[in-house]
């Protein structure tokens, strides 16, 4: 890859450059996080023409290695003002790849008030007037399928939804996967930077690109490969439990936790979880058959498929990707418990291209502020819906948890630099609270899973209810999680190479056998390290402190039942967990 695209849309021009000498060993979220601290002004506002979008795909994208389809974009975010890497699958970075992209950049604004599609192909690069059936207020699922029939069915597509038209704060990136439905840059609201900068869809065609990048040492890679996807195989996490259950089998295990938070975030277990955990979607999705699947991957070379096609009572398809975040978001958090009235909400935050973790934890807010009843999943669905006209309630529960709980005058708003903390209660879960309250993303729990060793023993045990050993937790895992989310790589590889020492290895040997390099795995951690300073120091440019890495003060004094525990980190012991 050596490709450096710049498309500029203020004037209208393409640049495709050779990749600048610094960014040559980098990509994924190493790329994006240096690109942003280099180019964009820290201070900067994010929706205004001085912030700069960088599509990059990772280290192994476009090879044949199980699980390398994720694609990095960065910017900063308009919903915590910090810098932000938002992770997708889809089909958009391996066709980067192969077409020997490095980097794809979106910088400027527009002086008119119109949208734009901007084509990339083997031949080049052109800005082209967006279809007017596509904009204003044009779900996703129908721009994909115009976007296909002008363009062809299997080109990439990335699309910023009506909420990123709007501008929203929780504007997501939307992309399509092999079968024309969505996946999401979720986290931030970077749909609402590519919605400032007037382009709605980015075409990515890959007619006449090689089939698949070169390889310095294609046999070594091929046993790396081979190693690899045997140890995710042989994994009971990345092997079985994904693929059987999705990440939803995750609300059974942390509602027993004691860590599942409920009711914006006042109790950490529920006695309806059995309404909407993993073992009742695969049961209702073989059940109803017809276009249901159990299990399904997000990008091709999936081998954990813990996606899956979720079906209506008839057998027709509704959403896919149907994550535990969001699952637990509106089940329990908010006291949804019609699985249905779930899948409905999934696939219309999908098609209006919005965030569904921050939106739905912005609906158990909306219903402790007295905006929405308890529950209800039909007032939610019709108050999400609002988001795509917009209605005045859908544009601020489309503004995210934290404007929805400032202008309901409440205290209790689980965020963290103005994002939603997902999932897991960090007063019960001790080591993901450090995460939240550190990572530079705002709450992130991908940001450092620290549930993998808390909860799921993966990697050792470190006792999520007791301080000892959670700031190392945090620190490795941030670390770890840096350098895997720079090589292209789905995050859930971890549980696999934290346990089989193999597949990190594998792993480590797959990108030397790329590059014909020859890395140690003391590099792959200078790598984590090297991007987490790079990301902190943007942020410390931005006006951020060590007084912002806190979590929500109700945390602190606010017991979680059942295990009564309290949030009780001093900011001292905070700040340790970037001491390195």
């Amino acid at each position: 890859m050596n490709k450096f695209i710049r498309v500029d849309m203020t004037e209208k021009k393409v640049s495709i450059l050779e990749t600048p000498e610094k960014y040559l060993g980098l990509a994924g979220r190493a790329l994006t996080s240096n690109f942003i601290a280099d180019e964009v002004k820290p201070t900067c506002h994010a929706l205004g023409k001085n912030n700069k979008l960088i599509f990059a795909p990772g280290l192994l994208s476009g090879t044949t290695a199980a699980q390398s389809g994720r694609l990095s974009v960065g910017g900063k975010s308009p919903l915590t003002g910090t810098i932000k890497e938002s992770n997708t699958g889809g089909t958009f970075s391996q066709k980067m790849a192969k077409m020997g992209i490095k980097a794809l950049v979106i910088e400027g604004m527009p002086d008119v008030d119109k949208f734009y599609i901007v084509r990339v192909t083997m031949n080049g690069v052109t800005i082209e007037d967006a279809p007017a059936e596509i904009i204003g207020g044009c779900g996703n699922y129908e721009a994909i399928q115009m976007l296909n029939a002008k363009y062809g069915p299997k080109v990439g597509v990335a699309l910023a939804g009506p909420a990123g038209e709007y501008r929203l704060p929780t504007a997501n990136i939307s992309f399509k996967d092999p079968e024309s439905n969505i996946r999401s840059a979720g986290r931030g609201g970077l749909g609402a930077v590519l919605g400032s900068k007037k382009v709605k869809a980015i075409i990515i065609d890959d007619t006449g690109a090689p089939a698949s990048v070169p390889i310095a040492k294609p046999e070594e890679f091929k046993a790396a490969a081979k190693t690899f996807a045997q140890a995710l195989l042989k994994h009971p996490v990345t092997g079985q439990a994904l693929a059987a259950y999705g990440t939803d089998v995750l609300v059974n295990i942390v509602n027993e936790a004691g860590g599942l938070p409920a009711k914006n975030f006042t109790s950490g277990r529920i006695d309806w979880n059995d309404k909407f955990s993993g073992e009742t979607l695969n049961a209702t999705i073989t059940e109803r058959g017809g276009e249901g699947k159990v299990s399904h991957g997000c990008h091709a070379g999936c081998i954990v498929r813990c996606s899956q096609w979720y079906p209506d009572a008839n057998g027709q398809y509704i959403t896919s990707g149907f994550e535990y975040e969001t699952v637990w978001a509106l089940g329990a958090n908010a006291g949804i418990k019609e699985l249905d009235d779930i899948a409905y909400l999934d696939r219309a935050m999908d098609d209006i291209g919005v965030d569904s973790i921050d939106v739905s934890v912005a609906i158990g807010v909306a219903m402790e502020g007295g905006l929405l009843p308890w529950g209800d999943g039909k007032a939610a669905l019709k108050a999400v819906k609002g988001i795509a006209v917009p209605t005045p309630l859908g544009r601020i529960i489309g503004g995210g948890a934290s404007i929805v709980g400032k202008l309901c005058g409440l205290f209790r708003v689980p965020v963290v630099k103005d994002q939603a903390i997902p999932a897991y209660d960090p007063r019960a879960i001790k080591g993901i609270g450090l995460t939240y309250a550190t990572t530079p993303m705002g709450a992130d729990h991908t940001s450092g899973y620290a549930i993998a060793t808390n909860i799921l023993k993966i990697g050792g045990f470190v006792d999520p209810l007791k301080k000892e050993g959670q700031i190392e937790l945090s620190r490795n895992l941030q670390i770890a999680t840096a350098a895997v989310d720079s090589t292209g790589m789905c995050l859930f590889i971890a549980f696999a190479i934290l346990d089989i020492p193999e597949g990190f290895n594998a792993l480590i040997e797959m990108i030397n056998a790329r590059y014909g390099l020859s890395l140690t795995a003391d590099d792959v951690t200078a790598l984590g390290k090297s991007v987490l300073k790079v990301e902190r120091g943007f942020n410390k440019a931005a006006g951020f402190s060590n007084a912002h890495d806190r979590l929500p003060e109700f945390f602190e004094y606010e017991p979680c039942a059942p295990h009564n525990a309290v949030w009780d980190f001093t900011p001292e012991e905070i700040d340790e967990v970037y001491n390195f």
